[in-house]
């Protein structure tokens, strides 16, 4: 019989104008993993950050080993053995792997200073675990996002916590990575470890998983163990809704080329070469560092090319910066919508419009603000973006709904082509169903599409064309109705397509 270690009753949370939780029940068993489920906005991050006191709830009751309690800082929660890793890394860049794991806990000598070799034995018994090679005395800025998000999972290990959250885990991490984390997570839950797992990623819930409980728009839908529950159930309960052909790929007239890459080299690319037609998908796949980002962002200016040539529409260009890739048609929509692809602290309005000042200035230089606003309004609409108003400050808005604002940002450069780079990464199932029809949309009307992705039904299910890339060179070419995984992952992993 199941052992409730944590549960919430009745929660509701109100921020001014927002009822963001309506009333959710919510348990955590001891020795299991409670999968929690829901589109971007559905309530999650707030249930978890007032389990862990980050916010206070509005009403309702928690209780937690039997006793009724109440946090009203991060520090309470932690005290009582209850961990969270959030999505947002949480490091400090200048301090390094042992440092970070520890601080504001550092192990202390008798003489009550830092006891740093005990700090850092312990740092790499902790990273031995998770099977993480670096040296704990390591700068973490020195890291790949990846691997600092391996950091995190350290940190909250060193906790010694009975619950632990972990929000996307895996959402940078490599497949041995990945691997290594689940491993870690069955020994958790050997030890009797408690665990609630967050992730878009419904093929790892499936695996990981012993329940799950699913939210939609602040209020508690279902609880339900993971064998008695297929994934289309879950979607549908998800989203409100049957989600009918879940990468809806449509029919266009593929035109003439407008991109060719020919022998593009730098210390990223060994001599790429490809081409993009009019009104083409072109899926780019590989492994985690087989150059898939490096590519796009040296045909966008972002790296510099050391040879190797760029022709648009037939003519030969020169990109040496973004601002050029924006004039001769090219765009960009980053990986890392937070990181670079947006300005958090700016409103929709303003991150929209950030790459297309040139279209909204008069002659006097000056912005001509009906435009912008009317324009603003245009892309809300035909792209579904939920926000309370185009003034709204883009860090408060879904994760889905913060990539759709970046491919708008994007869009209004009006570019021939569009470079998505991941674009549903920690994206819910209802938002990426609305980012395939859009993509689809721009493809009915002749824009050329370059989209990587690392998920390969993703590939298989949008794409026409699909390059496949290995340590920086293309190593396979498949039209989409020759494609399969099997096939990807061949050429992924270094098999070369016969000549």
């Amino acid at each position: 019989m199941k052992h409730t270690i944590l549960e919430m009753k009745q929660i509701t949370k109100e921020f001014p104008g927002v009822k963001a939780l309506k009333g959710v029940d919510f348990k955590i068993y001891k020795g299991q993993v409670m999968a929690l489920l829901g589109e971007n906005g559905a309530g999650k991050s707030t249930l978890m950050k007032i389990m862990t006191g980050v916010y206070e709830k509005t009403s309702g009751e928690m209780y937690y080993e039997g006793e009724k309690i109440d946090f009203k800082e991060p520090k309470e929660s932690q005290e009582k053995g209850i961990a969270i890793i959030h999505q947002e890394l949480n490091l400090v860049n200048q301090l390094t792997i042992g440092e970070n794991i520890f601080l504001g806990r550092e192990p202390k000598n008798r003489f009550g200073k830092i006891d740093w070799k005990t700090l850092y034995d312990e740092a790499k018994k902790l990273l031995d675990q998770l099977g993480v090679e670096e040296d704990p005395k390591t700068l973490v800025g020195e890291l790949s996002v990846g691997k600092q998000q391996m950091i995190e999972i350290a940190k909250a290990l060193s906790l010694n916590a009975k619950v632990i959250v972990m929000d996307e885990p895996t959402d940078a991490l490599t497949d041995k990575e990945t691997i290594n984390l689940f491993k870690v997570i069955r020994e958790l839950r050997d030890e009797g470890k408690s665990m609630v797992y967050i992730s878009h990623r419904l093929k790892e819930i499936f695996e990981i998983c012993d329940d799950v409980t699913i939210l939609r728009d602040g209020t508690f839908i279902a609880e339900r163990p993971i064998q008695k529950i297929n994934e289309d159930e879950m979607v549908e309960l998800m989203v409100g809704r049957k989600l009918t052909e879940q990468f809806p790929k449509v029919k266009s007239h593929i035109g003439e080329t407008v991109l060719e890459v020919k022998d593009l080299k730098n210390k990223y690319l060994k001599n790429v070469s490809f081409s993009l037609k009019k009104g083409e998908i072109l899926g780019i796949s590989g492994l985690m560092g087989a150059g898939r980002t490096e590519l796009a962002q040296s045909i966008y200016g972002y790296l510099p090319i050391e040879s190797g040539k760029l022709y648009m529409e037939g003519k030969l260009i020169t990109i040496k910066h973004p601002k050029d890739a924006i004039r001769k048609g090219i765009s960009y929509v980053s990986e890392d919508r937070k990181g670079s692809g947006l300005v958090l602290g700016l409103s929709v309005k303003e991150n929209m419009h950030i790459s297309a000042l040139k279209n909204l200035t008069g002659a006097l230089g000056k912005i001509n603000e009906k435009k912008e606003k009317t324009i603003s309004q245009e892309y809300i609409d035909s792209m579904s973006i939920k926000t309370p108003s185009m003034e709204q400050i883009v860090k408060n808005l879904s994760g889905g709904n913060q990539q759709k604002v970046s491919i708008a940002k994007s869009l209004m450069t009006l570019p021939k082509v569009l470079i998505l780079d991941e674009p549903t990464r920690g994206v819910d199932v209802g938002a990426k169903k609305e980012i395939y029809d859009l993509i689809n949309t721009y493809k009915k009307e002749g824009m050329s599409i370059i989209m990587i992705s690392s998920e390969i039904p993703e590939i298989l299910g949008m794409s026409d064309r699909i390059l496949v890339m290995h340590e920086g060179e293309i190593t396979g070419e498949i039209q989409a109705d020759e494609a399969s995984q099997e096939n990807i992952m061949r050429y992924a992993i270094g098999i070369k397509e016969d000549k």
